[in-house]
């Protein structure tokens, strides 16, 4: 199968809410990863902020020919650390075999949830400036 994809995507708006209504299924972020290659990928994730230095460290991995739904809420970086919540910020993906990436926000803070969805950004992996 042929690898799709880039190695690289960009996702600028991102939030990670601390408020979730009452039920089942908490306010949360997924980076949704395709795999089409025959090798299995190494996704790196480095974290930017408006007010603050940048967080790396995360690190996920999706199987060949499989789907990956990273979910932000629960993900850890190698020392431990988690994402803050009720901070934005934006995502850097590189991965070191082609990949797409999709990113969802589920907002259960009020009875009327709300579902964001939309396609990474994916950076030309061959182009200079």
């Amino acid at each position: 199968m042929k690898a799709y994809g880039k190695k690289t995507w960009l996702i600028p708006d991102t939030f990670l809410s601390s408020v979730s209504g009452k039920g089942e299924q908490p306010s949360h972020e997924a980076i949704c990863v395709i795999n089409t290659s025959s090798r299995d990928a190494h996704i790196k994730m480095t974290l930017l902020f408006e007010q603050k230095d940048f967080l790396e460290g995360f690190n996920a991995e999706c199987p060949s020919m499989r789907t990956n739904h990273i979910r932000m809420d629960k993900i850890k970086s190698k020392d431990g650390s988690m994402i803050p919540r009720d901070t934005p910020y934006a995502l850097i993906i590189e991965s070191d075999t082609p990949i797409v990436v999709q990113y969802s926000r589920l907002d259960t803070s009020s009875t009327n949830m709300a579902l964001m969805t939309t396609i990474a950004y994916p950076v030309d992996d061959n182009s200079k400036l």
